[in-house]
């Protein structure tokens, strides 16, 4: 098997690309610096900035791939969270499945979309608390990271849908995401059970990472996800 990570140069996207080479799964990485990642004989480390690349680069990258990742996100910088491009993650997400699409594959590829808490799925009856809602909107008119993961889920909600032929989806929603060396229990949830401003839960970005490669390589775990927007938090 061999995956396609965007992101993988990230604190989560890292941390997943190990997991996989870790279970003899050949990777492929999208970076910036080929220096960004450790050299393994497993993965194969592609230069580019993967929001240059058009969808005809794109799907170069992905024909001989099985699944694909996008651990991208926005840093915490200024020019992160406000310079463009603002929609990196949804523009990037579009490409690579319009990439996908011009396969014209006989069988669905796996796409993994790194989210947050801060997004409710719109296709179950989600009612973040009244405090959540509000600072949410806040944070969305503020932030255009907001509004990029926003569109992002939307995207795989409304464009690509839960009966598409060439790409079944799952959109993972860690919620205050911490750094561990170690992979620890945790559970999934179909939809937050805290107020993810006030009480939130740790995460840490090695579960996340974990989780992230089990729906990748165990088939009941892709069953039971796919087409939903599952929570992670670690136990406690």
């Amino acid at each position: 098997m061999k995956v396609l990570v965007v992101g993988a140069s990230g604190a989560t996207g890292r941390l997943l690309v190990e997991q996989l080479l870790g279970r003899d799964v050949e990777v492929k990485a999208i970076v910036r610096s080929l220096d960004a990642l450790p050299d393994n004989p497993r993965l194969f480390k592609i230069q580019a900035s993967v929001h240059s690349l058009s969808s005809s680069e794109m799907a170069a990258h992905i024909k001989d791939c099985s699944a694909v990742v996008s651990c991208l996100g926005h840093n915490l910088t200024f020019q992160g969270m406000f310079g463009n491009p603002k929609l990196l993650v949804t523009e990037t997400l579009q490409c690579m499945c319009k990439a996908i699409e011009s396969l014209g594959l006989d069988h669905p590829l796996k796409v993994v979309l790194m989210n947050t808490t801060g997004n409710s799925n719109r296709d179950i009856p989600e009612t973040p608390p009244l405090s959540q809602r509000i600072v949410v909107s806040i944070i969305r008119t503020l932030l255009p990271a907001q509004v990029d993961n926003e569109k992002a889920a939307d995207f795989l909600h409304t464009q690509i849908g839960q009966n598409n032929n060439a790409i079944e989806w799952v959109a993972v929603r860690p919620d205050a995401l911490i750094n561990k060396k170690e992979v620890t229990a945790y559970n999934i949830q179909p939809s937050p059970i805290r107020n993810v401003i006030f009480d939130s839960g740790a995460t840490s970005r090695i579960n996340v990472g974990h989780f992230m490669a089990e729906l990748i390589l165990n088939v009941s775990t892709w069953q039971k996800w796919k087409g939903h927007m599952p929570v992670i938090y670690n136990n406690a």
